[in-house]
């Protein structure tokens, strides 16, 4: 036999080739095998049975015998008749089996097996192609054989794009042909925005975020053959999101959190402000904080000692290192990015930013781990000013804000944020947490493979989190009840025992976020001055011959002209070293150049000082001199006492998140260990402090003292320093407790009337899509097209679910309680239609009896899913 010299590459891209050539004719038969031949050409074929009589110059059909598999029937063999000028995978699929190969292919696989197939997948993400492979060979008695798995993996891709392209044209006759339907009207609540509806702050809530457990290993062989591109409305391409890459440079100059050397070396507070880090090369990607302004703040530098804590555990063996995703509140997905060998850039968050712009009307509330700095990085890129006009707005995630800084949770926290609701925006962590459990079986696969595995995924994610819509209004609308019947009795009560108003207690709250932005280690009013007298009195050392005791070495001297420059005295004698003495002088004169240049700086800085405030020199005899001068001995301790009181009010303030009503013991775990982490900073800071109360003769104290302190006015020692906190309304605790019940209550009285209005939104689209349905679904078997079959049964799967939706509907109507709109509205732009036309779909009472009449099994498995989420954030 010929060897055959071609590539990898080159034979994939013949067999795709072919594939293509033969694919239209599989799909046609395929769907002939699954739903029959239409009405109306089975009766023309009736009408004119000698139109099948083959003609006397055409060949008899040939029988082609081809080794198979079928779960169902476990037959070893299938023979198929092929007619002249007909392909034999076109006879195969007729008979209701796929061939491994376009030409000549030598095994055939049943559609019901590669069916099965597939929906084990659907239901269990890890399912690999080897161990169905396997299964298939434990049934016909067999032992495993590798090509069998090639043989499966390559028939499921061509049946994966058979079913694509079939749900392709169904929604083309549904009117949801454009690529970009599914992200702005997927999600009923989200898009299908209603006439007359009130407007809320945000048209939509979502969130974005990275995940690394998606790699895929680089690969010099096979899989870099596969050059095919697997089509879907889910990905970006890397041409669209690498345009943004270069938008935000990164950073040369990084701050690095200080060497713990306390219990577990690490420190997330004992981090020194940085200079203004300068801006790395233009051709230098950054990352979502390299877009901040001024020196990076604590929620940037932690996040970047955990990315590069996370590269230390990655090699540079991938090519893709995971994935970027953005969803909407509600759990459906908007669109998905590859990290290409890179860790989280800053462009992929742009790139999401943009297409939202783009594609999606209305402002949008967007949660990210890191969004409190990614706001920042946003403005200077180009979407940020779109998305900015808008009045959209980025913050972190609930959970994730938690370890955030304080000052960052009283600006970027769902908490604070007006018409946010009791969102918390932690979706992606959910998605991720069972997206993750495709990692093991795309690790190697190819490029197409891996892209249609995790579009395979998200898509019946979608479906689910459709069928649970309803469900998941009729929970949130039942738990911001229970928080504003909660809330409004705790501050009926409350308020009058602490003589405050609610209008005093919104005052005393907005002092709090005010105290917290400003807050600082010492008085900025002092520092113009401290910075002036410590001028002034390194001049008067320079002037005073601070430094004229320079060496004049070797048996010489030196005198000076009060300035504080030295001269060489003059030599002579016997014995004289022309060389030593050269040395000292060039040794003096250098001196003196270093001299007269630090006197003509400080000069120049005390006169642009003066110039800016106005003023003449001051003199030692000033009194502002002389208390300026005072102060700087103190200065030291003040400081460490500013920076102590600082990281222990919030510890002390973060330590009231682990008591937070329903927080659960892993999510207190977690915390607690955060705020492990900021004491070993404040174990540092009482050191620093201690050493500088010691010079001033001033108390001590110790660790065992601070950490136990419940709460700010206990802290005796913070009482004398200029940033005292000890009589602000809003440092006691009973009234912080009620600061909080309040936010709560007013996120929840906004989750209210976003749950009338996506409820409405919901029941208008069941009802616009049972009669879309309906005329589609007329209209294909009048015109007798094949895609009847497939249509019925989208459309079938569809109703259950919007039964399953309009149950849960009726339950959340008939709580008392509900005071939106109990009827469907219209659609804005789309024609009224007579209600006696419109199908109605009946709620199935059994749907819903599993969830409400057995209260509390809904609670165990959104329990068991919150606990699955920690475990995941924790790792």
């Amino acid at each position: 036999m010929r060897p055959d010299e071609r590539s990898w590459r080159d034979r994939l891209r013949t067999q795709d080739e072919n594939w293509q050539r033969v694919f239209p004719y599989v799909k046609a038969a395929y769907l002939r095998w699954k739903y029959g031949v239409p009405r109306r050409q089975e009766e023309r074929k009736r009408a004119a049975p000698e139109e099948d009589t083959p003609s006397e110059e055409e060949a008899p059909p040939e029988q082609h015998t081809i080794v198979c598999v079928d779960l169902y029937s476990l037959r070893k063999n299938v023979t198929v008749e092929v007619s002249s000028g007909q392909w034999t995978l076109e006879a195969l699929a007729l008979a209701g089996y796929l061939g491994n190969t376009p030409v000549g292919p030598l095994l055939a696989i049943s559609f019901e097996t590669l069916e099965l197939f597939r929906c084990l997948k659907l239901v269990k993400a890890s399912f690999s192609t080897e161990a169905f492979a396997k299964l298939i060979c434990y049934k016909y008695y067999m032992v495993y054989r590798r090509h069998y798995r090639t043989a499966l993996a390559d028939a499921f891709d061509i049946y994966l794009e058979v079913l694509d392209d079939v749900d392709a044209e169904i929604q083309q006759r549904l009117g949801r042909g454009d690529p970009n339907w599914r992200p702005r009207f997927g999600c009923p609540p989200c898009g299908y925005k209603l006439e007359g509806e009130a407007p809320l702050r945000f048209e939509r809530m979502g969130s974005m975020d990275a995940n690394n457990s998606l790699k895929r290993l680089l690969r010099k062989y096979r899989m870099v053959g596969d050059r095919r591109h697997y089509k879907n409305t889910y990905y970006l391409g890397p041409p669209f999101v690498d345009q943004f890459a270069n938008q935000v440079p990164a950073r040369q100059a990084q701050p690095k959190p200080t060497v713990d050397l306390g219990d577990d070396g690490d420190d997330v507070d004992a981090i020194e402000p940085a200079p203004e880090p300068v801006p790395g090369p233009a051709d230098t990607e950054g990352d979502p904080t390299d877009g901040e302004a001024g020196a990076p703040s604590p929620c940037a530098t932690n996040w970047k000692a955990a990315a590069a804590d996370e590269k230390k555990h990655m090699w540079g063996g991938f090519d893709e290192t995971g994935i970027f995703a953005s969803a909407c509140r509600h759990g459906r997905i908007l669109w998905v990015a590859d990290m290409i060998r890179s860790g989280e850039l800053a462009k992929y968050g742009i790139a999401m930013v943009d297409k939202i712009n783009t594609e999606l009307p209305g402002n949008i509330l967007l949660g990210y781990d890191i969004g409190c700095v990614f706001q920042g990085t946003l403005a200077r890129s180009s979407a940020g000013p779109e998305f900015r006009r808008r009045g959209s707005l980025c913050i972190v995630n609930a959970f994730h804000g938690y370890s955030h800084s304080y000052i960052c949770q009283l600006h970027h926290h769902p908490n604070v944020i007006t018409g946010a609701g009791i969102e918390d925006l932690e979706t992606m962590e959910r998605i991720f947490s069972g997206s993750n459990a495709l990692a093991s079986i795309i690790r190697y696969a190819s490029k197409y493979r891996r892209h249609s595995l995790i579009v395979l995924y998200f898509r019946r994610w979608d479906e689910e989190k459709y069928t649970n819509l309803a469900v998941f209004l009729r929970n949130n609308f039942q738990q911001a009840m229970k928080i504003i019947e909660e809330s409004e009795e705790f501050l009926i009560t409350v308020l009058p025992r602490l003589q405050l108003t609610e209008a005093q207690l919104i005052e005393a709250a907005e002092e709090e976020r005010l105290y917290f932005a400003t807050l600082r280690d010492e008085n900025p009013d002092d520092e113009w001055a401290l910075s002036y007298v410590e001028r002034l009195e390194d001049l008067r050392g320079a002037g005073a011959g601070t430094r004229a005791g320079a060496s004049a070495g070797a048996g010489g001297s030196s005198s000076s002209d009060g300035s504080g420059i030295s001269f060489q005295v003059p030599y002579t004698g016997p014995i004289t070293d022309y060389n030593a003495h050269a040395r000292e002088t060039r040794r003096t004169e250098s001196t003196n150049r270093v001299l007269r240049k630090r006197i003509n700086d400080l000069d120049q800085e005390l006169a642009e000082i003066e110039d800016t405030w106005n003023m003449t020199r001051w003199l030692p005899t000033d009194t502002r001199y002389t208390k300026a001068k005072a102060y700087m001995a103190t200065r030291r301790y003040h400081q460490a006492l500013g920076k102590l009181q600082r990281l222990v009010i919030q510890r002390l303030f973060e330590l009231h998140k682990l008591h937070l009503a329903q927080t659960g013991y892993k999510m207190r775990s977690h915390i607690a260990k955060n705020m492990q982490k900021r004491s070993a900073a404040i174990r540092r800071a009482i050191a620093t402090y201690n050493k500088a109360a010691a010079v001033l003769q001033k108390p001590l104290v110790d660790w065992n003292q601070v950490s136990h302190y419940s709460f700010v006015r206990e802290f005796a020692l913070l009482h004398g320093s200029w940033n005292d906190v000890s009589g602000k309304t809003w440092a006691r605790p009973e009234v912080r407790e009620a600061i909080g019940t309040w936010r709560r209550l007013q996120r929840a009285r906004e989750e209210i009337q976003i749950v009338y209005r996506d409820a409405r939104r919901l029941h208008t689209h069941i009802r616009d899509e049972q009669q879309d349905f309906a005329a589609v679904l007329k209209q294909l078997e009048q015109s007798d097209d094949i895609l009847y079959g497939p249509t019925l049964d989208f459309v079938r799967h569809r109703e259950a679910a919007n039964a399953y939706n309009l149950a849960f509907l009726e339950d959340l109507h008939k709580d008392p309680r509900f005071e939106g709109e109990k009827t469907p509205g219209r659609r804005e732009g789309r024609e009224a239609t007579p209600e006696q036309s419109i199908p109605r779909i009946s709620p199935d009472p059994s749907a819903i009896e599993v969830e409400v009449g057995i209260e509390g099994t809904y609670d165990d498995e959104a329990q068991a899913q919150a606990g699955a989420l920690l475990d995941y954030i924790a790792q």
